[in-house]
């Protein structure tokens, strides 16, 4: 009976928690640098979601360890709603490539909603002596070991598709981890390394002004926003396919009933027409799923790429 009338009560005092939530600012921790894509949709998402919510979003970006370090601080904050993950594939993959971190993604948080996804695009340095994606993996071969590709760290959707493009190509490329993807692309465009994949709807334009060369899109079908660049499959390596996306979860623990707001607000947001067309035009595809279908979609990817780092023999560098 006593055991009942206490679960009432922690029952009651969630709901009405819901319906006061927020009463003060809510902080979205982006876990890698500014500039990427997980930066610009967090920004986004928190300037259409302040006037519904009737409170202030911050975005703290708190990167390093490939996403481990901002990841940690959100998984160790307290379960209110207040503290905020904008999360990515990174956190699927990391499931597997590092088993030692300090959280369990769906043991220490709590799936939100997701946001969108977009395509990835490899990028080459003008002074690399090719033209085409063909005579790249050409030069590679010719000089294995000597050429590099940079990523925002370990096990990013960066990282695992220029891993899987040296799997599927039969290419050696030297992995350059930066502490976050700002830094990768200022590597990137200063030359101080070769090649990259980065998501399409932050490095198109770099390739319409010139100052990269874009060899091909990961997605199975060429992308809108560059429709003359093929896909690295298309362009000469059959079954090659990777993506990025993002999400939002928060601290395990967390009230339903404010999980259940958050979703609402943020679905509210990547359904709107205008946003869709927007993202599209930029590359990005938005997503809306409920708090427990995106909790499948996490599992599902967790054991997706499990099974690409054990085929690929995909390590920490």
């Amino acid at each position: 009976m006593k055991t009942a009338i206490a679960l009432l009560l922690l029952l009651a005092a969630a709901a009405v928690q819901a319906q006061s939530y927020p009463i003060r600012p809510v902080t979205i921790v982006v876990p890698f640098g500014a500039g990427g894509p997980a930066d610009i949709y967090a920004r986004f998402l928190g300037q259409r979601m302040q006037e519904p919510l009737g409170q202030p979003i911050v975005v703290e970006n708190r990167p390093g360890g490939g996403s481990v370090v901002g990841s940690n601080a959100v998984a160790r904050s307290a379960p209110d709603g207040y503290t905020l993950l904008m999360m990515s594939n990174t956190h699927t993959v990391n499931e597997t490539l590092i088993p030692n971190k300090p959280f369990v993604l769906l043991r220490d948080l709590a799936p939100v909603a997701p946001v969108n996804y977009s395509d990835l695009l490899l990028v080459v340095h003008p002074s690399v002596p090719a033209n085409n994606l063909q005579e790249l993996i050409a030069l590679a071969k010719s000089q294995p070991g000597r050429m590099n590709y940079a990523s925002s760290g370990p096990g990013t959707p960066y990282h695992m598709a220029g891993e899987l493009f040296k799997s599927l190509a039969g290419v050696d490329v030297v992995h350059v981890p930066y502490k976050g993807s700002d830094g990768a692309r200022v590597g990137i465009l200063g030359g101080q390394v070769q090649m990259m994949f980065d998501a399409i709807t932050t490095m198109a334009p770099n390739v319409r002004a010139g100052k990269l060369k874009g060899f091909g899109t990961s997605g199975r079908a060429r992308s809108s926003v560059l429709p003359d660049v093929p896909t690295v499959a298309e362009a000469g390596v059959p079954g090659y396919e990777a993506t990025i996306w993002l999400g939002v979860m928060a601290p395990a623990g967390t009230p339903k009933p404010v999980i259940d707001r958050l979703n609402a607000e943020i679905t509210k947001v990547t359904g709107r027409t205008e946003v869709k067309e927007a993202w599209g035009k930029q590359g990005a595809t938005a997503l809306s799923m409920t708090p427990e279908q995106f909790g499948q979609y996490l599992r599902d990817d967790i054991a997706k790429w499990a099974k690409v780092i054990a085929r690929a023999g995909i390590k920490l560098d």
